[in-house]
């Protein structure tokens, strides 16, 4: 087995780490701060890629399917938070199983409405091809994905730390009573980091579509992957989802190429480890 085979096997797993961060750090943010287990993110995934491929086909501008996607995931997102969620809201199982309704609903919705074989979305010309990295050759479409996985982390680590709103969030987390003494509506804050971090899985389901399907069960999959992420890395820890976005990719992709019966035990055994070990993730605070 070649070092160029390999370096492109790391290259693959760093791409799909991610695009499992784009995902991750919508649900980390949400699950994480705001304590919603949000079982309905991968049908959010799921619908943002489905409406950009179909907005994408119809138009024919793919910046435009981004864009409808991301607004179309984030006003679902917003109506699931003021008409479903809160209404539950701190009730732990009432919000499961709200959300786990949500997914159900929104994937038969997807089928229905966009049929059940599996769709791709066509890239920009300049996102297409491959790019000469030495001796290796590898696609534009996945550097780039690498690319904007990076600066949505800066920035979103930028935005939690350094930013009034970001620590309006973390004050709000920790003592919601003090902070609606202050004046803040913290009942606002916590709508708007749930469309952000909706908006988000569309994103992410939009930038999938370029390299995967869309497809019946495609959300369960992913999510999957995401709450290992989000358990491994921490609740709330924008480094953390960064970090264990890339051990997860990074394991996926040589498990399926040296151990393909065994690819969701490497996936899923250190998650039970870090559970044990250290429950509330590798840079998570504890609840």
């Amino acid at each position: 087995m070649s070092l160029g085979y390999l370096s492109i096997q790391a290259l693959n797993g760093l791409s799909f780490g991610a695009l499992l961060f784009l995902l991750a750090s919508g649900f980390t943010l949400i699950f994480g701060l705001m304590r919603i287990v949000n079982l309905a993110h991968g049908a959010f995934y799921l619908l943002g890629g489905h409406v950009a491929i179909s907005v994408a086909e119809a138009s024919g501008s793919y910046w435009l399917g981004v864009v409808v996607a991301v607004l179309a995931v984030a006003a679902v997102g917003l109506v699931s938070e003021r008409l479903l969620l809160r209404p539950v809201r701190n009730n732990e199982l009432l919000e499961v199983l709200v959300t786990v309704g949500l997914a159900f609903v929104i994937a038969d919705l997807s089928l229905w409405a966009f049929g059940g074989n599996p769709r791709s979305l066509d890239v920009p010309g300049f996102l297409s091809g491959h790019l000469s990295l030495g001796s290796v050759t590898f696609p534009r479409y996945r550097l780039a994905l690498v690319v904007v996985a990076v600066v949505v982390a800066v920035g979103l680590k930028l935005v939690q730390a350094r930013t009034r709103i970001g620590t309006v969030i973390r004050a709000g987390v920790d003592d919601r009573e003090m902070v609606t003494s202050l004046g803040i509506n913290i009942g606002r804050v916590f709508t708007i980091l749930f469309v952000f971090g909706s908006a988000l899985a569309g994103f992410a389901g939009v930038a999938a579509a370029g390299i995967l399907t869309m497809r019946p069960g495609a959300d369960t999959d992913i999510l999957l992957f995401a709450l290992v992420v989000v358990i491994i890395g921490g609740l709330g820890s924008i480094e953390g989802a960064a970090l264990a976005s890339v051990f997860i990719g990074l394991v996926d992709t040589f498990s399926r190429l040296w151990l393909p019966e065994f690819s969701y035990f490497a996936v899923f055994a250190p998650m039970a480890l870090v559970l044990v070990v250290r429950p509330q993730g590798l840079m998570g605070r504890a609840i």
